[in-house]
């Protein structure tokens, strides 16, 4: 379970993802805090001793559930990040940032706009961004398309991390670069029928969560918000297979798909 960087968030240590106190124990778990230290010293030490062992042998019966990686970037990350950072940028410049989602396609010949750059890396996560988003802002680009998220639940990362990482990179890019124009696209659905990318794949539910949060955290920001999910899902909630390969990523007709989303709502 790893984090980049040292927290400085106010939480209790025990909501670190080093540690998991399920919420319908943690109230117990505070008034047996506060309890412990109405009494003597030894019984403190004790107490704390216990509560100790308590935590660790708690975490071995959920570790399965919320062990996940955020340091870990795809074998292609570096290069591709190195590569990036020698390409010209202008003000002109049209983003498409995130996964291989947006990597595997040509987004300016299938836009037919020079204009517009292909910042996708294969396997990257939302923290992956992070760490590169300053090579998009450096720029000032005109527009930035988001997509990213499904590698990170695919790596078990909570999706109110997720969330928070979609807010840290919208205030970043507002921050360092306040006269782009940020949009915000969904997570696509995904369909477990090809037998292919399972830990990607039988995250239905999880998907709709985060898109849903992710249209809250739109409107609160004053960004633009892109429903592709309702326009990829077939009736069962699965990526319609016409437009997928594996099951994650896209076909020509589902790129096109795309690029049709984003004419037809005058978003370019």
């Amino acid at each position: 379970m790893c984090r980049v960087g040292r927290s400085t968030s106010q939480e209790p240590f025990w909501r670190s993802n080093r540690f998991f106190v399920p919420e319908q124990i943690e109230g117990e778990f505070l008034r047996t805090i506060k309890g412990m230290f109405k009494t003597d010293t030894m019984f403190r030490y004790k107490c704390c001793f216990c509560m100790a062992i308590f935590l660790l042998t708690l975490n071995r019966g959920y570790g399965q559930q919320i062990s996940w990686d955020s340091i870990s970037r795809p074998e292609i990350y570096p290069s591709r990040v190195a590569l990036m950072r020698t390409f010209r940028h202008t003000k002109k410049d049209i983003v498409f940032l995130g996964n291989s989602i947006i990597f595997w396609t040509e987004w300016n010949e299938l836009l037919r706009n020079r204009h517009v750059k292909n910042r996708g890396i294969p396997g990257d996560t939302s923290y992956g961004v992070l760490d590169r988003l300053d090579e998009v802002t450096s720029g000032k680009p005109a527009k930035v398309f988001l997509l990213i998220g499904i590698n990170d639940l695919a790596r078990n990362i909570p999706a109110d991390v997720l969330l928070q990482n979609f807010s840290r990179i919208i205030r970043r890019v507002k921050s360092e670069s306040a006269s782009t124009r940020i949009y915000i696209q969904t997570i696509l659905p995904t369909n477990d029928s090809f037998n292919k990318l399972p830990n990607h794949c039988n995250k239905d539910a999880l998907i709709r969560k985060v898109n849903s949060e992710l249209l809250k955290l739109a409107q609160e920001e004053h960004v633009i918000f892109i429903d592709l999910y309702s326009h990829f899902a077939d009736q069962a909630g699965k990526l319609k297979k016409e437009l997928t390969w594996d099951g994650v990523h896209l076909t020509q007709e589902g790129y096109k798909k795309w690029a049709d989303i984003l004419k037809n709502e005058k978003y370019l």
